[in-house]
């Protein structure tokens, strides 16, 4: 049990590990969570938009997840190119599975301002308003679900809409069919002056859906989930019952202690307990040990009945990554750093504000539905212009006891892979196939120009280890795969690299001589390693190179990686202590982002991993 909350209140959550991310590596050199499927289900497209329309929309951010009626929702907001540019707009997606996505829906349209003068503040009528929500779901308790957002305006994207000023919170109904119903308001922001005089939508009590009425009635007495509100409503009118203090508690996520003791914690090191779901609340305070650099952080009960907790802990307090998970047993000590998503790929489209990285992380809070399975699933977007939902295996852990003995003969889709490690971006699938010559494989496809497929497994820590698998390439493309060994920091001793030609093995400078193979032709790799002796054997097809060194010395082994494209793990050093360059004027789009590159398809069976003796 955590301790009596007149003790723990002092300091509602605390990290009591000494694992630290290293600023130079995007994945901080941390072990990874095992079993982590990484998908991302909204590829921003200038040229292209998947979201329809003429033109795509390149910034989209803060992303929420729920689960109703059998199927995830997932809800966003989006601006043309920067944040807090206007116009603005929020778009929902569904998937039955969480694997394959409907494109996705406006939900919240384009909003246009009545002119507005207010001090030096002056927006011309018709000004489409800008949106910003620390909530995006609500499942009432008559099984109705809402979605929620908030209008709101800001002189300059170098403005906060958030501030108080915005026009007032919307909600829509989500029917079971994917359709909604018709946008009312929730709540005015009275205090600004908006109120159903002034504004485009009507007030939720016109409605003469009595179930929508008291779905949202039942939200408005939830104290918990209402409080998510208070950072772009901030009103004084007795509606939020939290102490400021002098703060400004943003960005809530919440959860249960095991005795009942309600933990809040909000961007920028807040915390604070609630005894009573949320009508009173101890001070809120800053916890030290929880360095998150102003991005969102997420605690949640696992169905293991453990805690889990996911934000940026960040070496600078400034770069959002990597995104790591904590686990704890009461909800007040967390443990066991790893990371979720380490991956890091270029902004692909200029914006201001734009930071790098995995962030603003979402699960799907309680009481807003739970999957089949004992996965904890969670929403991010990367870079503030893709969207990515991952599932991570639970228990969560770093280790596994058993080695590798995989021949894929057994999974129906990748996600029966418990154990792998799959980073999926849209355009660099991975899949369970038909193998050719019988059974099933795993095939990395990619046609993506600025990122990759990589599949990871780990395997017991080993200083003498065995792993033999089978490669071909169907078709080179314009990738290659490289397959890699890993120690528990992510450092690289073994490296080959199979193209449409040759299979290469590097040694950080030099290669070895290279096996000269064919596309569509079953190689058998075996690589013997004795990190002890700082080389190993690699046997391609019966044929030896032996003794070759260890491009870096390490003392273990534990993970097996094969990836579409080039290592990225090294932090450019314009990222660490400052913002990055294309976080707005110094770059500008990449060039070819928005067309696929001729696709590279890699097969990879029969994986297995031992300990040599």
């Amino acid at each position: 049990m955590p301790p009596p909350i007149e003790i723990s209140a002092a300091e509602p959550v605390k990290y009591v590990g000494s694992e630290q991310p290293d600023k130079w590596f995007y994945d901080g050199a941390l072990r990874h969570a095992v079993g982590v499927h990484a998908r991302q289900v909204f590829r921003a497209n200038r040229a292209r938009p998947p979201e329809g329309g003429r033109v795509g929309w390149t910034y989209n951010h803060q992303p929420y997840l729920a689960y109703w009626n059998g199927r995830f929702w997932l809800q966003y907001l989006s601006d043309l190119q920067h944040e807090h540019g206007p116009p603005g707009r929020t778009l929902i997606l569904h998937s039955a599975d969480g694997r394959n996505w409907s494109r996705p829906k406006v939900v919240f349209p384009e909003y246009p301002l009545p002119e507005i003068r207010r001090g030096d503040i002056y927006i011309p009528a018709g000004t489409p308003s800008v949106m910003h929500q620390r909530m995006g779901f609500y499942v009432a308790p008559n099984g109705r679900l809402l979605t929620l957002g908030f209008y709101s305006y800001c002189a300059t994207p170098r403005h906060s809409p958030n501030k108080g000023q915005g026009l007032g919170r919307v909600v829509r109904e989500v029917r079971p069919d994917g359709s909604f119903g018709p946008i009312y308001f929730i709540r005015y922001n009275r205090h600004a002056g908006w109120n159903e005089t002034n504004t485009r939508y009507p007030f939720y009590k016109t409605s003469r859906d009595a179930g929508f009425v008291e779905a949202c009635d039942a939200l408005l007495a939830d104290k918990l989930m209402t409080l998510q509100w208070w950072e772009e409503d901030r009103a004084t009118d007795g509606f939020y019952t939290i102490q400021l203090n002098g703060e400004e508690p943003k960005a809530l996520s919440y959860c249960r202690r095991p005795d009942g003791v309600v933990l809040g914690v909000w961007k920028g090191q807040l915390a604070a307990l609630s005894p009573d779901n949320g009508h009173t609340w101890t001070r809120l305070v800053r916890c030290p040990t929880i360095l998150e650099c102003n991005a969102k952080t997420w605690v949640q009960r696992t169905d293991d009945g453990r805690y889990a907790l996911v934000y940026n802990h960040s070496a600078t307090r400034r770069n959002r990554f990597p995104l790591v998970v904590m686990t704890s047993e009461d909800c007040h000590a967390f443990d066991n750093m790893l990371v979720v998503h380490g991956e890091v790929p270029p902004p692909r489209y200029q914006g201001w504000h734009k930071n790098i990285g995995p962030q603003y992380v979402r699960g799907i809070l309680e009481g807003n539905g739970n999957p089949p399975g004992d996965h904890l699933w969670l929403t991010y977007s990367v870079n503030k212009e893709d969207l990515w939902v991952t599932r991570v295996h639970v228990p969560v852990s770093g280790r596994v006891e058993q080695h590798v003995a995989e021949d894929f003969d057994a999974a129906s889709t990748e996600a029966d892979l418990e154990l792998w490690n799959l980073y999926m971006p849209e355009w660099a699938p991975i899949s369970v196939v038909a193998a050719p010559g019988g059974g099933r494989c795993l095939e990395l496809r990619d046609e993506e120009p600025y990122d990759y497929a990589l599949a990871e497994r780990v395997f017991p820590e080993s200083r003498r280890v065995r792993a033999e698998f089978r490669l071909r390439v169907e078709r080179a493309g314009a990738a290659a795969l490289h397959v890699e060994l890993h120690n528990a920091r992510g450092v690289r001793p073994l490296r080959l690299r199979l193209d449409g030609e040759w299979l290469m093995a590097d040694l950080g400078k030099h290669t070895v001589e290279p096996f000269r193979i064919a596309p569509g032709q079953w190689l058998r790799v075996r690589l013997d390693v004795d990190c002890e002796a700082g080389r190993y054997d690699l046997t391609v097809n019966n044929q030896t190179r032996a003794a070759i060194p260890l491009a870096q010395a390490v003392e273990s082994l534990e993970r097996l990686v094969f990836r579409t494209g080039p290592w990225r793990g090294f932090v450019n050093p314009t990222f660490v202590d400052g913002q990055p360059a294309n976080l707005g004027l110094d770059a500008e789009d990449m060039p070819g982002a928005d067309t696929p590159m001729p696709a590279g398809v890699f097969l990879v069976d029969d994986v297995h991993t031992a300990r040599l003796d």
